[in-house]
C-alpha cells in the first residue's frame, strides 16, 4: 500500500485541504525555499492538522541542535534532510530520517550505500538545487531499489503521472509539492486527484 505526503503546507487552507483529503505525511519546509515557514508558523498550522497525518520537517544543511530544537516545538514525526547531510549527522537523531538523494545516472546510486537511514527519499538532480525541481528523472534507474530500502519517491509528480511511477518504483510513499498546486498554492482539486490515484491502487 503506497502512501502519500504532500508537502510545502503554509496556509490555513492547506491544512483544512489535507485534514479532508487525508494523505500519510505532510511535509513542513525549514530550508529556504517559496515554500519556507519557520517554527512558529509550523506550529500553528499543526495545531489544526489531523492527528492521524504524519508531519515531515524538511531541512537543508541546518546544524543538529537547531534541527532537534525545531522538531521538539513542532512535535515532527519525520526528519528529511535535502542537503550535504553525512551518515553520522543523519543517525545522530531519535527520530525517523529520511535522506533526499538526487538522482541523475546509474552512478547517484552508489552514494545511498554509505547511509543506513529510515527513509531514502530519491529526487531529480538539477544542478545548484537540492530539491523541488518539479522534474521527473529516469525511474528506470531506480526500479530495483525498493525490494531491500524504505523509498519515498520525490521529483515531478502530478495525479497524471503517479501510477506510471508507482508501477515503475514501486515505492512506499510518493512525495509531492508543485504537482498539486495552481500559480503557487496547494489546489483542493489536484490533491484530491492526487490521492485517488494511488489508492486506486492500493
Amino acid at each position: 500500500m503506497v502512501k502519500v505526503k504532500i508537502c510545502g503546507l503554509k496556509r490555513e487552507e492547506d491544512i483544512l485541504y489535507v485534514n479532508k483529503l487525508k494523505p500519510d505525511y505532510v511535509g513542513f519546509v525549514f530550508a529556504k525555499s517559496k515554500r519556507q515557514v519557520d517554527k512558529y508558523r509550523a506550529k500553528e498550522l499543526i495545531k489544526n492538522l489531523d492527528k492521524g497525518i504524519k508531519k515531515v520537517g524538511v531541512f537543508l544543511n541546518a546544524p543538529a541542535n537547531e534541527v532537534m530544537q525545531i522538531a521538539e516545538y513542532c512535535g515532527l514525526d519525520v526528519l528529511q534532510f535535502h542537503g550535504d547531510e553525512d551518515p553520522m549527522y543523519c543517525s545522530s537523531f531519535n527520530k525517523e530520517v529520511w535522506k533526499g538523494f538526487r538522482i541523475r545516472d546509474r552512478d547517484s546510486l552508489s552514494e545511498l550505500e554509505s547511509y543506513d537511514t529510515d527513509g531514502f527519499l530519491l529526487d531529480t538532480f538539477k544542478k545548484g538545487i537540492y530539491g523541488g525541481t518539479g522534474e521527473v528523472f529516469n525511474w528506470d534507474i531506480v526500479a530495483d531499489i525498493s525490494k531491500n530500502r524504505f523509498v519515498i519517491l520525490a521529483g515531478g509528480l502530478h495525479w497524471e503521472n503517479v501510477k506510471a511511477a508507482i508501477k515503475t518504483v514501486d515505492p512506499m510513499v510518493v512525495d509531492v509539492s508543485s504537482g498539486v498546486e495552481t500559480d503557487g498554492y496547494k489546489d483542493f482539486e489536484k490533491i484530491k486527484k492526487f490521492i485517488g490515484n494511488v489508492r486506486e491502487i492500493r
